[in-house]
């Protein structure tokens, strides 16, 4: 009976987490204030400082750490590894010039406010190191993270998780504490982190792969996602296990799976549980503020979150103007990033255990990152608010797509789509169709189109849009990463679907036959052609042979398309392209109807050439 009790105790919990969670949510976004602060208020409500339903944050920290973890990951598979190499100097460039700059300044506020030159650089340190959770919410929320300023932002962060290694051996060498550790111990522990980012890249290269492939073979869904799992956590212990960040591991692990086919299947497998856990690691955060600390040095704490904020916040505009971002990306950058973060935590805790600040530093310092990371939406919407002139584009007016059916489901009401949705309307053909531009979706109501709002790289939205039923699904949108995401989730989830893809160029369009689309065409592919028969028209050549010239340009593409899928490569059909400098044997584009003649006076009588 006894156990009996205790497991239905805990089955209270989970019920209390999950009843706040689904109660809180949906009333502050409501409300406009995001979900991230509907789960940190709702973690203080039910949190020891609350209704004292729970006593132990930590403990739930502890495990939804795994959301930031898995949150990770999927931003890793989005990584491929060509486009983190184009990054570098954003991560190891702007990263490292935005945490010297932001860690001088907070240490000095910090001294201003009284605390001791150890404290304050800690609590600096540990202010500095953004929350990445929060942060990449907010970023996800808005769909900025694949734009230019959230791939900066994305950088930024990487840099911070890498740096809480070094961090942490400064305190190790700033403690007062005798050292139990010999030299030889420290290395050790540098040669185990190295061993397991060795294995680490290692089994990306070369057991990830094949292990995917076999259970693919095999067929069973649930052992998929039992393995994507398996990836994830195993990524993060193996790193946990080399004294290194659990997040970092698991976003190596996923942009080593970055170009691997069965990257949408980890990705779709991966979000709920992705969703659930960074809900769960909010709610900890929000237990985690103690209401008796905050009241009993509220004087402290009050001045140094303010302080700390806007000096943050301060010196991350300062290094985007200097770095030349525009001013509106500069403030959003500041306003994003103006808080402290969870590896502070980690920080904190390290610190008071090597005896370089105490557990009464170490409650102020948490509290106040605690309550920098809660009052960030809020900074956020009232930034918004004020340099808009009331915020962003309304959703007044637009519908958010749900229940949809229809025989063509067109995803993305640009040029492109608005043009191609025309033979499809002149037959009366049901269609559906979303975008998440809402100007667009605002302007395209005026001209008779009905437009719902919804994000096509979304599973749920792409369920909602009618995709199960649909016959025929229309990729139209101009970003190629996302044309493809979207591709290879339409032909891996609806299979009864016809899926016609706008390709972006030849390189895409390579990409797409990979992914096994039933019909592509570039963007500009056919436009290119007609406007080349009508400049040969133009020149007087007849309508008819222009028509012919332009069917063997046609021809002549395909089959170099063709060689270039058999070889893989685009230079394969090089050969097969008519350039402007004369071969050492001209050749003609079409075979001449008569041989040449010479039409001045001295070629009056002379043999053709």
């Amino acid at each position: 009976m006894a156990v009996e009790g205790a497991a239905g105790s805990e089955l209270v919990k989970v019920v209390a987490l999950l009843g706040a969670a689904v109660v809180m949510v949906p009333v502050f976004r409501r409300l406009g204030l995001g979900s991230v602060l509907g789960y940190l208020s709702a973690g203080l409500l039910i949190g020891p400082f609350g209704f004292g339903w729970f006593s132990d944050p930590q403990a739930i920290l502890h495990v939804a750490e795994l959301g930031v973890v898995m949150f990770l990951f999927v931003i890793g598979l989005e990584m491929r590894p060509s486009h983190l190499w184009s990054l570098r100097r954003e991560i190891f460039g702007l990263g490292a010039l935005q945490i010297a700059v932001c860690t001088a300044v907070l240490t000095g506020v910090a001294m201003l406010c009284g605390l001791p030159p150890a404290t304050a650089f800690i609590g600096a340190a540990g202010f500095v190191l953004t929350s990445t959770a929060i942060v990449m919410q907010l970023l996800s929320e808005r769909g900025d993270i694949a734009l230019p300023r959230g791939q900066k932002i994305v950088s930024i962060l990487l840099f911070e998780d890498l740096l809480i290694v070094p961090l942490l051996a400064l305190v190790a060498f700033m403690s007062p504490l005798p050292q139990v550790q010999v030299e030889g111990g420290r290395w050790m522990g540098v040669l185990v982190g190295i061993g397991a980012l060795a294995g680490l890249v290692a089994a990306g290269l070369w057991l990830l792969n094949p292990l995917f492939r076999l259970l693919a073979r095999v067929g069973a869904r649930e052992v998929m996602t039992a393995a994507a799992l398996l990836v994830v956590l195993g990524a993060a212990l193996l790193m946990e296990i080399g004294g290194l960040s659990m997040a970092m591991g698991a976003f190596l692990a996923g942009v080593l799976l970055s170009e691997s086919t069965f990257r949408h299947q980890l990705e779709a497998d991966i979000e709920p549980f992705r969703g659930l856990l960074l809900g769960l690691f909010f709610l900890g955060v929000g237990m985690a503020l103690d209401l008796a600390v905050v009241v009993a040095n509220w004087p402290l704490i009050l001045t140094g979150v303010l302080a700390l904020m806007a000096a943050k916040a301060a010196c991350i505009y300062a290094v985007a103007r200097i770095t030349r971002s525009p001013h509106a990306d500069a403030l959003d950058r500041a306003v994003l990033m103006a808080q402290g973060g969870e590896f502070a935590f980690v920080l904190f805790s390290a610190a008071q255990a090597a005896g370089v600040i105490d557990g009464a530093a170490n409650a102020n310092l948490t509290a106040i990152v605690v309550l920098s990371m809660a009052l960030t939406p809020l900074v956020v919407l009232l930034v918004k608010r004020f340099a808009r002139g009331g915020g962003g584009p309304s959703m007044e007016g637009i519908d958010v797509v749900d229940g949809q059916t229809g025989s063509v489901l067109i995803i993305g009401f640009g040029r492109f789509g608005q043009v191609m949705s025309q033979a499809l309307l002149a037959r009366d053909v049901d269609v559906t169709i979303i975008d998440t531009d809402i100007d667009m979706i605002r302007s395209a109501g005026e001209f008779g189109f009905k437009v719902y709002y919804g994000d096509g790289r979304r599973l749920d939205v792409l369920h909602a849009s009618g995709a199960g039923a649909a016959r025929a699904i229309a990729v139209c949108i101009d970003d190629r990463a996302a044309a493809s995401q979207i591709a290879a989730l339409c032909g891996e989830q609806f299979p009864q679907a016809r899926v016609l893809v706008r390709a972006f160029d030849r390189e895409h369009a390579l990409e797409l036959v990979a992914l096994d689309v039933d019909y592509h065409i570039r963007e500009t592919f056919e436009s290119a052609v007609r406007f080349g028969q009508a400049a040969l028209e133009a020149l007087g050549v007849g309508a008819e042979e222009a028509a012919r010239i332009s069917e063997e340009v046609r021809r002549l593409d395909g089959e170099r398309f063709d060689l270039e899928v058999a070889a893989g490569d685009i230079r394969a059909g090089r050969p097969l392209i008519i350039g402007n400098t004369a071969p050492a044997t001209p050749t003609p584009f079409t075979t001449p109807r008569r041989e040449s003649q010479r039409l001045d006076a001295a070629g009056e009588g002379a043999p053709p050439v």
